[in-house]
């Protein structure tokens, strides 16, 4: 059934596949358009550098009117995501537009990473260190970039498990 929401989640993937803005990607599962996998690279010049952090994107048929839910699947230590992997950005809640695609959520979340917003937290503890003692925060941080890569090599033992 192709409504309005799946229409448009169509062109949104068939522009992030045709244009991919760097650091990001996204792709529907394979049997459910209104859900998809996202993965972000930590951005350089950042403690999240090098690191492959996975989502989940779960859009409405109310999108693009309102916006997805986006979780962080991997291990996130950042003051704007919530111990569950949820992420508290301003255009995910209170400064959604219709004019946003994946892309552009894919993206801001990204230079969430880059640019966190302490005044706004979802993690205290991780909001905290950012302001008072950067070192401690960066070193949390490293711990979670490493587990990150973890995250990728036991998906490829699962991989390898069913095939």
């Amino acid at each position: 059934m192709s409504t309005p929401a799946r229409r448009r989640l169509m062109r949104d993937f068939k522009r992030l596949q045709e244009d991919p803005p760097a650091g990001v990607s996204g792709a529907p599962t394979d049997n459910n358009i209104m859900l998809w996998n996202a993965v972000i690279f930590g951005p350089h010049d950042t403690p999240f550098e090098d690191g492959t952090f996975k989502l989940t994107v779960e859009f409405t048929e109310e999108y693009p009117n309102k916006p997805p839910t986006v979780r962080f699947v991997s291990k996130m230590f950042h003051p704007n995501v919530y111990a569950d992997g949820s992420i508290c950005l301003d255009i995910l809640q209170n400064r959604w537009s219709p004019t946003y695609d994946a892309s552009a959520i894919l993206t801001s979340i990204q230079s969430l990473l880059h640019d966190p917003n302490p005044n706004s937290p979802a993690n205290n503890e991780a909001a905290q260190l950012y302001r008072e003692n950067r070192r401690e925060y960066e070193k949390k941080v490293a711990s979670i970039v490493q587990q990150s890569w973890q995250d990728d090599s036991d998906d490829e033992e699962e991989t390898k498990e069913l095939s």
